[in-house]
């Protein structure tokens, strides 16, 4: 597996900061970029950067963000530039360093770590739970 996914490959995603990626909207009162947002940005730049190395039947998850640092504002209109590289290779574990710029500062910084698992498992043990509930 370690040979599809090389370290150091990487990804960039843009996104525009838009009312709804607010932390109004996550009981904070200020319109700033939230800090959810900025976690599931890093989640889907790092998806980015296996996208084409996956078997159809695979699929990633995340499974643990470390050292997630949200460092500064940034406020709705502005846009966000997050870099995802991938540093380290176990088997199955991808562990990426993630880091968001505003166009004036770094705005986060942390490590993500996804799962590359069999896509057809997962739905059959997710369908399972819910079967049972």
């Amino acid at each position: 597996m370690s040979e599809r996914f090389a370290v150091g490959a990487q990804a960039v995603r843009e996104h525009v900061v838009r009312a709804e990626d607010c932390a109004t909207n996550w009981e904070n009162d200020l319109p700033v970029l939230a800090t959810p947002v900025l976690l599931w940005l890093a989640e889907v730049t790092s998806m980015k950067v296996l996208e084409d190395d996956l078997d159809p039947a695979e699929m990633t998850v995340g499974f643990k963000h470390d050292n997630a640092q949200h460092v500064a504002a940034t406020p709705e209109g502005w846009t966000v530039t997050v870099t995802a590289t991938v540093t380290e290779v176990d088997g199955r574990m991808l562990t990426f360093s993630v880091e968001a710029h505003d166009g004036v500062e770094v705005v986060y910084r942390g490590t993500h770590v996804r799962a590359v698992i069999d896509r057809e498992k997962f739905l059959r043990r997710f369908e399972e739970k819910v079967a049972r509930s």
